[in-house]
């Protein structure tokens, strides 16, 4: 690590940031970090988006293979070429700049809602997010704005932890991520590899009531299954 240019060990320690400079620090003692230590040290169950925080920074990252501690190869991480700063600031920049650029393109075409839960949101609470996660398809043509969705904080924070524990996550299949739901909730066959389907409920105005009472009546943990069962005999 003394080898490293004060520049790049200057832009190491402007990380505050929790996760990336955890990450970071660990490196700069260590010399790397392994996804072993990712997990058992830090609890940080899926070290590639670990990772990704820290290349987000602008920090160049260099993945490689090593032997874990029950001999079976693992992923471990140190810092790339101290050169390469510049480069990873000017794409993280850039995909800011592409972001809001394609939010007002997908509001013009679908409107101020959140793809997953359909809910009409203020402009300012949506956020631009890849259909296919950039860590699986890589970065999309923006003039492509149907490679992109809109969705709630809470939306995005519900994709980003199905996609990180999907087996697809390792397997790197783009075709896998267009027909599930967390990509394409218009037209799905799967949810993150499961045969399911699923419809997004929202109570407005009056309805407020009829949730109030149905939570009353079964309590909020029973709510699905009597939702369920309702519309199962309805159907027959």
């Amino acid at each position: 690590m003394n080898k490293l240019p004060q520049s790049f060990i200057n832009k190491l320690k402007s990380v505050t940031n929790k996760r990336p400079a955890t990450v970071i620090r660990h490196i700069l003692k260590h010399g790397y970090i392994t996804t072993e230590e990712l997990k058992n040290i830090y609890g940080y169950n899926h070290p590639p988006r670990a990772i990704r925080d820290v290349r987000e920074q602008g920090v160049p990252i260099e993945t490689y293979r090593i032997k874990g501690e029950d001999g079976r190869s693992i992923a471990a991480y140190r810092f790339g070429n101290p050169e390469d700063v510049d480069k990873q600031i000017s794409k993280s920049a850039g995909r800011t700049v592409l972001s809001k650029a394609l939010k007002r393109a997908l509001i013009e075409k679908y409107g101020s809602k959140c793809f997953i839960y359909s809910e009409r949101l203020n402009e300012s609470l949506l956020q631009v997010d890849h259909r296919i996660p950039y860590e699986i398809g890589g970065e999309q043509d923006e003039q492509n704005v149907d490679m992109y969705m809109l969705l709630s904080p809470s939306a995005n924070r519900a994709k980003s932890w199905t996609c990180e524990h999907c087996l697809n996550w390792e397997k790197h299949d783009a075709s896998f991520c267009m027909s599930c739901f967390w990509a394409y909730p218009e037209h799905y066959t799967h949810i993150a590899g499961y045969h399911q389907r699923r419809i997004t409920l929202t109570f407005t105005g009056d309805e407020i009531e009829d949730y109030a009472k149905l939570i009353r009546l079964v309590g909020e943990e029973r709510v699905e299954k009597t939702i369920k069962s309702l519309i199962h005999h309805y159907l027959k």
